[in-house]
């Protein structure tokens, strides 16, 4: 993985609000992204598409949905990336995370 593929990924505002709230929610399927974003599904499963072929993402299928996470293996200086921007996004993160209604996680 290397800085510029990182950069291209985060230089996408939904992009970005995505690895934040993974980051923030630990673990997310496409349905909370959809709510919380308010997109349709195909533009999120892009996105998603996007952030997996760069490496910052992985995922799983359960049952119809597929749950997203950072991916377990991210350099610490990826984290530490995403950590300093989520200063920049703390108030449209807390309109993010006030909009879940299950115990602090979106719809699902």
């Amino acid at each position: 993985m290397d800085s510029l593929t990182v950069c291209k990924a985060l230089a996408d505002d939904t992009r970005l609000c995505v690895l934040l709230l993974l980051l923030e929610q630990g673990e997310l399927c496409v349905c909370d992204l959809m709510n919380v974003l308010m997109l349709s599904q195909p533009k999120i499963s892009r996105h998603l598409a996007m952030l997996r072929s760069a490496g910052l993402v992985s995922n799983e299928r359960r049952g119809q949905w597929m749950y997203y996470r950072l991916d377990p293996k991210l350099p610490a200086w990826v984290t530490s990336m995403l950590q300093a921007a989520t200063q920049g996004y703390v108030a449209r993160m807390q309109k993010f995370i006030s909009s879940c209604d299950n115990r602090g996680r979106p719809c699902c």
